[in-house]
């Protein structure tokens, strides 16, 4: 009866969880009377609703445009002009070229031409595909760079486990011995579109790498055997490297660009909306910071995984090129084939290609710091009226008006079609998110008026007695660890309105502590729930979730350390951390009191 009890409960725990939260917070808005409480109450509901993730993100983030006209923080007009930023015209261009970029394969041809400057060694292999997801990570989304690179790695892993078990049904037959029980069943037909896969829960050290006649048809999200495939463990953790390597390179790479990732939108518009005198948040200076955090995390990374999955000896590394085992031969024919069937580079990705790098550079020089940016060379009366979006929705319409191909005619005259159509780009365009970011803002705007912001400066602010470093790194950790349960975008949403005035409180550069928790907040590698890369990743079927879990760990350590390394080295120079800007209000001594 208890069993039956519970398992309704957990039927129903999203309704619990949107009915509950509301009636037990109620006492906020109802009992403590003021401005502040009642913000605290909506941005109590939000945070719960976003971290169980009870109702859409999306749907979540309208909240502060039915609840603050409510309350009288914000006229019903006031919020809805908060919902749209400068952001989400970024964020239009960015999709405009990933868009393209997927559409004519140019991610496939950088991938493979990556993968094939490396060489086929497991080590060097993991390497390359780490480097090409950390590369299209830096341009596009995180998830839609996994889900361009994982299914050539899926290939190749499936060459490598035929060709194994090729050569060791060669040896059995040299031998006298074949065990047609032993035999793997390479014709299961895919799965349907739908269907949810199946996985073992079984330790790698518990694995059975020799399948039984009447063994269980199990299989991962696109149709393949998941259990019993493995011909030896060395195989197995392979395997598990290969896929992780992907998904951890794509949060790292994505943090090396302004567009990279959502949180790093998010804060670059915060920082524009609230502290709209600072310039040194820019496409360039943020890229000076990041890239070298990316590849110190990539390289430390790559380091912790193949200790993990291939070996701790790296001398296999330095190998001769021309002693190839069987796996490498059947490594290297499947990236020969996948570049090949590509073809010459077709016009299409060659216009691609060119608005990529011309949206790149004009992004970097467009105020670069260093020297004059184009901006105010060309356009000096409006030098301040151009930014980073007005550059990516330039480019972007662009792929709207180009002809994708030479003017053809047939009997319904001349065809026209540009690179990408509205339909495709709907298709890559991550609605969701912009709700998201938009609901953000608003919550944002929401905590500054109500003085809420201040309230919780002032409750935090014993924290400028510890040093610096100590409030950053706790920050950072804080920030690590809730983002393993709640989506980036929401975390850094909640966090931004309470760690800037916290800056501001204790006389310390808001950047100094909202660009590393910015960073950390993409730093999602335990569970296969923390982003929609890692799922990606694990519908494959090749990993457990202690698998990603230990890994998961290292590379976290890795990265949080290589963050705070930044910021505390060539950090504090490039954007005057050890300063108190002018762009940030003065500390205000009085306390704020709304409760």
């Amino acid at each position: 009866m208890m069993k039956r009890f519970l398992r309704v409960v957990w039927n129903y725990h999203n309704l619990l969880i949107i009915i509950l939260t509301p009636v037990l917070l109620l006492p906020l808005p109802l009992v403590i009377q003021g401005k502040v409480s009642e913000c605290a109450f909506v941005l109590c509901v939000m945070a719960v609703y976003w971290l169980t993730e009870a109702l859409p993100l999306a749907a979540t983030a309208l909240f502060p445009a039915l609840l603050f006209p409510f309350f009288g923080i914000m006229k019903s007009s006031q919020v809805a002009g908060v919902y749209f930023k400068d952001f989400h015209l970024l964020l239009i261009g960015v999709i405009c070229l990933a868009t393209s970029i997927e559409k004519w394969g140019l991610h496939r041809r950088i991938a493979l031409s990556l993968v094939t400057l490396v060489g086929v060694n497991p080590g060097w292999l993991m390497l390359g595909f780490m480097n090409s997801c950390a590369f299209l990570s830096m341009w596009v989304q995180n998830t839609s760079a996994v889900a361009m690179v994982m299914p050539i790695v899926e290939a190749i892993i499936q060459q490598i486990l035929n060709a194994e078990g090729e050569g060791e049904q060669r040896q059995r037959t040299m031998t006298g011995t074949s065990n047609l029980g032993l035999e793997l069943d390479e014709t299961e037909g895919p799965c349907e579109k739908n269907e949810e896969p199946i996985r073992t829960n079984k330790e790698p050290d518990e694995m059975e790498y020799t399948i039984p006649e009447e063994a269980p048809s199990q299989t991962n999200v696109i149709g393949q055997k998941i259990e019993g495939r493995y011909r030896s463990k060395r195989e197995h953790m392979m395997c598990k490297g290969l896929c992780l390597s992907i998904t951890y390179s794509s949060t790292i790479g994505g943090i090396a660009t302004l567009p990279g990732t959502s949180p790093n939108l998010i804060f670059s518009e915060y920082i524009h909306q609230f502290y709209p005198e600072c310039t040194s948040v820019n496409f360039g200076n943020w890229i000076v910071l990041c890239l070298p955090i990316s590849i110190i995390a990539l390289l430390l990374s790559w380091i912790w995984l193949h200790w993990m999955f291939i070996g701790s000896d790296f001398r296999v590394l330095f190998r001769p090129s021309g002693e190839r085992s069987e796996r490498e031969t059947a490594t290297a024919r499947v990236i020969e084939e996948d570049y090949n069937t590509l073809g010459p580079t077709s016009p299409q990705e060659v216009v691609t290609a060119f608005i990529f790098i011309l949206m790149v550079v004009l992004w970097v020089f467009r105020d670069p710091g260093f020297m004059p940016g184009w901006a105010s060379i060309f356009l000096p009366e409006y030098a301040g009226y151009i930014s980073d979006a007005t550059v990516a929705l330039l480019l972007g319409l662009m792929f709207f008006i180009m002809p994708a191909h030479k003017p053809s005619a047939d009997k319904h005259g001349i065809k026209y079609e540009a690179m990408i159509s509205w339909k495709e780009f709907q298709a890559c365009m991550p609605w969701e998110v912009a709700l998201l970011v938009g609901g953000g803002f608003a919550l944002a705007e929401g905590t500054q008026v109500s003085g809420l912001s201040s309230w919780v400066a002032n409750l935090l602010s014993p924290l400028g007695s510890l040093p610096i470093i100590a409030t950053v790194t706790i920050a950072c950790v804080l920030v690590t660890s809730v983002t393993e349960l709640a989506s980036n975008a929401a975390t850094i949403t909640i966090f931004l309105p309470i760690l800037a005035p916290l800056a501001e409180a204790i006389h310390v550069n808001p950047l100094y502590i909202l660009i590393p928790t910015t960073l950390c907040t993409s730093f999602a590698f335990l569970l296969p729930s923390s982003n929609p890369s890692n799922a990606i990743v694990f519908a494959y079927g090749h990993l457990t979730t202690t698998d990603m879990v230990k890994a998961g760990i290292g590379v976290n350590v890795i990265s949080v350390l290589a963050v705070l390394l930044a910021v505390t080295t060539w950090g504090i120079p490039l954007f005057d951390l050890d300063t108190y800007p002018d762009w940030a209000p003065t500390p205000s001594t009085s306390n704020v009191t709304g409760w």
